[in-house]
């Protein structure tokens, strides 16, 4: 691995890092393996949020200004915005005001609205979620089939940009082909020209959730929580390299051992690959 990652080169003006990755068939977040450095104290409250959060993520900056007091933190809601801005988090509660778009970003309408989803690559969804190390933390992004739940490709990176969630994407498309929808939130990483392109390519429709309504991507906000209380809150990875072992071993779990009550015990590989709930259920 340290081989291969001494043979990119960042500042090549034909290939991008992720080109190069997939050249030599490095992950990129192999290649991505330092995590922010941020102090022992800022860690330990950006993991106790992140936790609360999980637990209840309808809890605002208030809220969660309001909890981390009472543990004996003090800390101003400022200070929790930030954090919780840092992270990735918002109240799934609708706000009184909507944050503004980026700039010269398409807005997408919500398509799921009163949908009957009744089979696999009919809806496929994606988001993002921080994931504690130690020393720091990554963000994990994944790309789920909605009516299966089964997780087509993830990705680590150190940073929130878009790249990581596009190259999730490409991967799920190459593997099994495309849907028919693919809803996400409207974060920069999913609204810019490289996201939306790559739909629009393979002439897939674009959904969007409602501003501040992460219950419109509720399957995906399910799978975060399966994630982190089965996976990363049970463990301490001490590295980003550790953190991708431990999540591709529990994404094998989770698609072909896990079973779901909703599916009268089946996987979501079985389901994704047409066996019969009814079936099963009899």
């Amino acid at each position: 691995m340290a081989e291969k990652r001494a043979m990119i080169e960042p500042d090549n003006p034909e290939l991008s890092i992720r080109s190069q990755c997939s050249l030599i068939d490095l992950p990129r977040a192999s290649y991505y393996r330092d995590p922010v450095a941020e102090t022992a104290e800022r860690l330990h409250l950006m993991r106790v949020i992140d936790e609360e959060y999980t637990r209840h993520p309808f809890y605002g900056t208030r809220k969660m200004r309001d909890y981390l007091n009472r543990l004996g933190h003090a800390v101003n809601r400022k200070r929790v915005q930030r954090m919780m801005q840092q992270m990735g988090l918002a109240s799934i509660a609708p706000w009184k005001r909507t944050s503004i778009p980026a700039p010269g970003h398409k807005k997408y309408p919500y398509l799921l609205r009163n949908l009957e989803i009744t089979h696999p690559d009919q809806v496929w969804c994606s988001d993002i979620t921080y994931i504690p190390i130690q020393g720091g933390f990554v963000y994990l992004t994944a790309v789920m089939d909605w009516y299966s739940r089964y997780v087509l490709s993830w990705e680590i990176s150190v940073t929130m940009d878009d790249s990581f969630c596009v190259s999730a994407l490409e991967r799920a498309l190459h593997r099994y082909g495309r849907p028919e929808i693919f809803n996400t939130d409207q974060g920069v990483q999913y609204t810019g020209a490289t996201f939306t392109g790559v739909l629009k390519e393979h002439e897939v429709k674009i959904s969007m959730d409602g501003k501040g309504r992460a219950m419109d991507n509720i399957m995906i906000e399910r799978l975060w929580r399966s994630v982190k209380y089965e996976e990363i809150y049970i463990k301490e990875f001490p590295t980003v390299e550790a953190v991708i072992i431990g999540l591709r071993q529990y994404f094998k779990f989770y698609n072909h051992e896990r079973p779901h009550a909703t599916f009268g015990g089946l996987t979501p590989a079985e389901v994704y690959n047409g066996m019969s709930i009814h079936r099963k259920v009899a």
